[in-house]
């Protein structure tokens, strides 16, 4: 059924890169004989996902959606995939992304919004959402160096995490960023972003920024326990939705104790020229070859003159960043000496970048529909290495409404 609904709704949507065909049939015979045989592999066995096409899987294009790239092939499998494959999972689909992991535009087409065709999917994982919320695909797995997965999930109505950086190992996925990058699922749900995560993260000695953490979600009973914030300016500014305020009062009618708080201060947006400054080192033969050229998007802010302006940034400047992004980072561990998790609407204030630049774990969940019928979303924040906790509550407020149920009426399972 999912590679019918791909090559039915994939090109309308322009979310699929490559159609994995030959893999995934083989591989599902393989499934179909081991449950057969009694080797069961857990709950993803045999289920069909599609991956964001900055992951390498041999034998298929990883064309990192931009033109310079779109004929390459890496002989290699990125462990995320090889992970999903143990665990019995079916690759169906390389997905779409923005060009080199920016927006939606892509060397063929813009990927659309299943809510709205007019609009794009946002990005850079563009696809996952997109075709995720279409039901395309079971599940997906997408990236986030700074709202990757947060944007595309609130565009598309669907559920995403951004682990905790270095607790998934992005051995075999493009690099933008050494200090940013991060893989994570985008699902229908809370409980499945939590599954795979689960088969997901850990180390494989490849990836050396990656740690063997522990990780459990709270059972309904130690909720209680975890101290729940919510960052009081936000909910109080005018541009905060009703939707957003809504989160709050569902909570607390679930017996959560909400307490207020603020971000600490910082002045967190003049660090943003770090992720500028890595992509341009990421992708400096590109730009020394003039490849650049072949970007789709060549605009003011578009990657190749982001590239560009990057090499005048002096070293000293970058150092200089880092050392007062430490600063940053005891400020937000200092805030969750006090909290366990907060809750804030996705995109408020410096929010998105502080906790890219700080590696936090963030849940984004749909929260309702706005005036124009889109979906939105909401935010759960945890402590270091501490996903768990977001998911406990973020499960909690999902389990009492049904948003994530909602599907794309263009788009519904016949």
């Amino acid at each position: 059924m999912y590679l019918d609904r791909v090559k039915r709704f994939g090109s309308e949507l322009e979310c699929v890169i490559s159609v994995t065909k030959e893999l995934a049939l083989e591989r599902s015979r393989r499934v179909d004989q081991e449950i057969k045989s009694g080797n069961y592999r857990g709950p993803l066995h045999g289920i069909p996902y599609g991956a964001k096409d900055l992951l390498a899987v041999p034998d298929y294009r990883t064309t990192w959606g931009a033109t310079p790239y779109q004929n390459q092939v890496i002989d290699e499998t990125a462990t995320v995939i090889q992970k999903l494959d143990e665990a019995g999972a079916v690759l169906i689909a390389k997905l779409s992304l923005g060009a080199l992991a920016w927006g939606d535009v892509w060397f063929d087409g813009k990927t659309r919004n299943p809510w709205d065709l007019e609009q794009g999917s946002s990005g850079s994982s563009a696809g996952p959402g997109s075709a995720t919320a279409a039901g395309l695909v079971a599940f997906s797995i997408g990236s986030e160096t700074w709202g990757s997965i947060i944007s595309p999930s609130t565009r598309n109505g669907v559920t995403g995490l951004r682990p905790t950086f270095g607790t998934v190992s992005r051995a075999g996925a493009m690099t933008l960023s050494w200090t940013m990058d991060k893989l994570g699922p985008m699902c229908r749900s809370v409980a499945d972003c939590a599954l795979i995560y689960s088969i997901i993260r850990g180390s494989d000695n490849i990836d050396r920024s990656v740690m063997d953490v522990p990780f459990q979600v709270p059972k309904p009973r130690q909720i209680e326990n975890l101290r729940v914030a919510y960052i009081g300016s936000a909910f109080e500014d005018t541009a905060t939705t009703k939707n957003d305020k809504k989160v709050l009062d569902i909570l607390e009618s679930l017996g959560i104790k909400l307490i207020p708080v603020e971000l600490p201060e910082f002045p967190t947006n003049a660090l943003s020229f770090l992720l500028s400054v890595e992509a341009a080192a990421a992708f400096d033969e590109l730009t020394r070859t003039n490849q650049d050229d072949g970007l789709v998007r060549q605009m003011r802010m578009a990657w190749p003159n982001v590239f560009r302006r990057s090499r005048y940034i002096p070293a000293v400047e970058y150092i200089q960043a880092n050392r007062a992004r430490v600063l940053l980072n005891e400020k937000m561990n200092e805030l969750f000496d006090s909290i366990d998790v907060y809750v804030v609407p996705s995109f408020w204030g410096d929010n998105l970048l502080r906790t890219n630049l700080s590696g936090h774990p963030c849940v984004v969940l749909p929260n309702g529909f706005n005036n124009k019928d889109s979906p939105t979303s909401i935010s759960f924040i945890a402590d270091l290495y501490n996903d768990g906790n977001a998911i406990a509550i973020a499960q909690l407020y999902q389990e009492a409404t049904s948003w994530h149920k909602r599907h794309p009426p263009k788009y519904a399972v016949e």
